[in-house]
C-alpha cells in the first residue's frame, strides 16, 4: 500500500510538471523561497536500497546521510537525455562551490546488462569524479524503480537497443528524506537553488 501511495504522489508531481520520459519540460517559475522542482507534501523516507556502486562499494542511501542526494535513473549507452542530465549536475556541483561536499549525485543504471561498475566508473569521471553509479541484477533493479514509481522499457533489438525511461532527478534531503523531483530539462542554476534550500532546512 505504501508503495501504491508513494508512486501515485511521483504520478501526481510528474503531471503538475507536465513530465514524459526523455523529453524536455520548461523552467517552472517559482518564488525563491520555494523549490523549484516539484515538492513532496508532506516529506518522507526516501526507499533505500543496496547496490554495487561503480567505487567498488555497496551503494545506499544511508551511506550518505547528512548530505544532499541528487538520484537518477538512466544507462551509459544514451545517446542525449542521460548525457544532458549528467552535464547539468557536474554544472551543478561546480557552481555550488564549497557546499558541492555536501551533495553526492547517485546514477542508477537502467540497463545492467551493458553497464556494469568498471564502466560506469569510466561514463561517470567523464562528468564529475565524485558522482557514484549503481548497479546490480534485472530483478534488484526494477524493484527499486518500482518503489520510485520509476519506469523503463527496452527499444529495439539487437546491440544497440536503447532504453526508454523516466529522466526526473530525486531529490533527498540531509536526514534522507525525498522532498522533491526535479523533470529532466532544468537549468544547473535550478538545482543550485533547490540544493542550498535543502541545505538550509
Amino acid at each position: 500500500m505504501l508503495l501504491l501511495v508513494f508512486a501515485a504522489a511521483v504520478v501526481a508531481i510528474l503531471a503538475r510538471h507536465g513530465e514524459q520520459p526523455e523529453a524536455s519540460v520548461g523552467d517552472t517559475t517559482t518564488r525563491p523561497d520555494v523549490l523549484k522542482a516539484g515538492a513532496f507534501e508532506p516529506p518522507q523516507a526516501a526507499p533505500d536500497f543496496s547496490l554495487p556502486g561503480s567505487d567498488g562499494s555497496e551503494v545506499t542511501l544511508a551511506r550518505y546521510r547528512g548530505k544532499v542526494v541528487l538520484l537518477t535513473f538512466g544507462f551509459t549507452y544514451c545517446a542525449a537525455v542521460c548525457p544532458t542530465t549528467m552535464s547539468t549536475l557536474a554544472q551543478a556541483r561546480k557552481q555550488l562551490g564549497k557546499d558541492s561536499d555536501d551533495v553526492q549525485v547517485i546514477f542508477l543504471t537502467v540497463d545492467p546488462a551493458r553497464d556494469d561498475a568498471a564502466s560506469m566508473r569510466t561514463y561517470l569521471a567523464a562528468f564529475d569524479p565524485t558522482f557514484i553509479g549503481a548497479t546490480g541484477k534485472p530483478s534488484t533493479l526494477a524493484k527499486v524503480r518500482e518503489k520510485y514509481g520509476v519506469t523503463a522499457s527496452k527499444q529495439g533489438t539487437g546491440s544497440d537497443y536503447a532504453m526508454a525511461h523516466t529522466s526526473s532527478i530525486f531529490m533527498v534531503d540531509r536526514k534522507g528524506k525525498l522532498r522533491a523531483i526535479m523533470p529532466f530539462g532544468h537549468e544547473a542554476a535550478d538545482f543550485v537553488h533547490d540544493v542550498r534550500y535543502l541545505l538550509a532546512d
